[in-house]
């Protein structure tokens, strides 16, 4: 099977279009089809790739047009030709996210599922990329950002051609296209590039390696205890900065990530900020994917079917197990302290408990619903739904610690992860793919610990009850508590939008607001005769008790509403979990928890 040639070009950054070229050499006699996919791995959402491609064109070998046939809203058809067959279109990208495109005369970024067709029937062939600079003196120095193998002749960061051994490789190298801050690093023996892009300011690169490095270490040792060898031959971190953002996309041998740039450390400063931390975690979170999900995954996703939904009820393994070990890699790289580990966990907690979701969907319905409830959250998301990475980032570590107790700290979900990594994900790209089964997993986790889980593993997955976990902690010598804040106000059972209006964007089941007839939307004008707006609200509740009755105006749509409402105690604001057995037995788990 022959190679399938792309070109892509930054063909006119202010206007935000990609202009991408494919050629075929030994096209399909009856007519060669094409697709762009419906959806990118990692992000479960059918996003319609294909509405951002502009125009469409199709040439023989002697340059004259071919006829091409949209089949459907994703796929086409070319008129059958003699010899080579080429593609040129353009697409439109102004998506400054992780999932898609992004192209203007400061940076380009692209997925290859948002620009680069799939021939069909020749998923398997070896894809050459030729990347083009734009045109302009402005562009004289920018530079390429992927994990691609560079061909012959090109340069590492360097315009030129890249090469894939097939589409869904191809597909799973994202490209940084711009000026951007590099640092490289080795973990164990392994290159890791990080490339920042976007302004930035006194930015300290040199503690972002240091620290990236000993995250990395960690997990490669996660993995491989005694090899110490990482799953990928370079992998490169590439961040886009910017003034308001959050969020990662995994991939095999690299991540795209989206920062708020105010979260990146700051030369001269020697402090972990809030921000830097939550940073940090993001960057462990997508590394650990390499392992989990890119290479271990459902049998689902062996291989993706990039045109429709691909149905898992095991995202609470793949996304919450890897929720789980994002910050508590963070503890045992020693980037972060015991009381800052409790500190996102007793958050964690009660992010979860505040839902009256949890209730009504199990984690395994969750990860399955994934494609039209967890990322199509409305209003009533907290009412109705259950996130499979905060509540299985829970469930993990409610396994892991009855693991480790039953055991004597002999065994852990670490062993899980390794006997995942052994089985499924170590060769997963050199032979035939194998994903894990739905069913499977409580008996490989009694395989790995020889600890049977039982109604645990029932009630974790499968059911909706709050999981055990000040129990599961105690032998641990760790006290779980849920507060108050210090002079807590009562509550409307609501939660604001933000911005200057008091605009309800949540109104929990059951809470003081849904009571009184409230509903998301609303905004409120007034309490007890006393204006209200976003920044005032809380300062007004303060000064009542819980049950006091206040009268609430309120606009929904363009009707004025008056409702009474009884007010709820305050809500638990945190959960705690502190160290409350200092002794030999529960130090000695704790320890091993946290350090091993």
């Amino acid at each position: 099977m022959k190679p399938i040639r792309y070109t892509i070009v930054p063909k006119h950054p202010a206007a935000h279009l990609f202009e991408v070229t494919l050629t075929i050499d030994d096209p399909a006699p009856d007519g060669q089809r094409f697709m762009l996919p419906v959806w990118i791995p990692g992000s479960y959402m059918v996003r319609e790739f294909a509405r951002n491609i502009v125009t469409l064109r199709a040439f023989n070998d002697a340059g004259r047009k071919v006829r091409v046939t949209k089949t459907d809203k994703h796929a086409w058809q070319a008129a059958p030709v003699k010899g080579a067959l080429t593609l040129r279109y353009d697409v439109y990208a102004w998506d400054l996210s992780v999932r898609a495109a992004h192209l203007d005369d400061t940076v380009g970024f692209f997925n290859g599922t948002s620009v680069f067709l799939a021939a069909l029937g020749h998923e398997e062939a070896q894809c050459v990329v030729e990347i083009q600079r734009p045109d302009g003196h402005a562009y004289r120095h920018w530079r390429v950002a992927t994990a691609l193998a560079e061909a012959r002749g090109t340069k590492r960061y360097g315009f030129g051609e890249y090469v894939a051994s097939s589409y869904d490789e191809l597909v799973d190298h994202p490209v940084t296209l711009g000026e951007f801050t590099l640092a490289s690093f080795k973990a164990h023996g392994v290159p890791h590039d990080i490339v920042i892009a976007g302004r930035v300011i006194a930015l300290d690169i040199e503690r972002l390696a240091a620290d990236l490095k000993r995250v990395c270490e960690a997990q490669i040792a996660l993995f491989e205890p005694r090899t110490k060898r990482a799953p990928v031959e370079r992998y490169v971190f590439m961040t886009q900065a910017v003034s308001d953002g959050y969020g990662g996309l995994e991939h095999r041998a690299s991540t795209a990530l989206i920062c708020n740039r105010t979260d990146l450390p700051v030369k001269g400063r020697s402090e972990t900020t809030e921000g830097y931390r939550t940073y940090l975690g993001l960057c462990s979170h997508e590394y650990f994917h390499t392992w989990n999900v890119k290479r271990i995954k459902p049998a689902a996703f062996a291989p993706y079917d990039l045109t429709s939904e691909n149905y898992t009820s095991l995202l609470w393994l793949f996304e919450g197990f890897t929720s789980y070990y994002d910050d508590l890699m963070l503890v045992r790289s020693g980037l972060i302290s015991q009381d800052e580990y409790f500190g996102l966990v007793g958050k964690t907690i009660g992010g979860v408990l505040r839902g009256a979701g949890r209730l009504k969907q199990s984690v395994a319905e969750s990860s399955f619903d994934a494609w039209v409830k967890y990322y199509r959250q409305d209003e009533n998301a907290a009412n109705a739904i259950v996130s499979y990475y905060t509540k299985g980032s829970l469930v993990a570590l409610a396994f892991d610690l009855s693991i480790r107790a039953q055991t004597g700290g002999r065994k852990s979900l670490d062993d899980v992860m390794r006997l995942l990594w052994q089985r499924y994900g170590r060769d997963f790209y050199r032979g035939k793919p194998v994903g894990v089964g739905e069913d499977e997993v409580d008996a490989l986790i009694a395989e790995a610990t020889g600890v049977q889980l039982g109604a645990l593993f029932d009630d974790a997955v499968r059911g909706t009850r709050d999981l055990p976990l000040a129990a599961l902690l105690e032998p641990f010598g760790v006290a779980l508590d849920g507060e108050p804040d210090k002079g807590a106000r009562p509550s409307l059972g609501a939660r604001l939008r933000g911005g200057a209006d008091a605009t309800l964007a949540v109104v929990h089941e059951g809470g003081a607001a849904q009571k009184a007839g409230l509903s998301a939307g609303d905004v409120l004008i007034a309490l007890d005769g006393l204006r209200v707006t976003g920044a005032n609200l809380d300062a007004l509740l303060a000064r009542y008790q819980p049950g006091a009755k206040v009268e609430v105006h309120a606009f929904r749509r363009d009707e004025l509403r008056v409702v009474r409402v009884s007010l709820d105690a305050p809500e638990v604001a945190r959960y705690r979990l502190t160290v409350a057995d200092k002794r030999t037995a529960a130090r000695a788990l704790r320890d091993r928890w946290l350090a091993s």
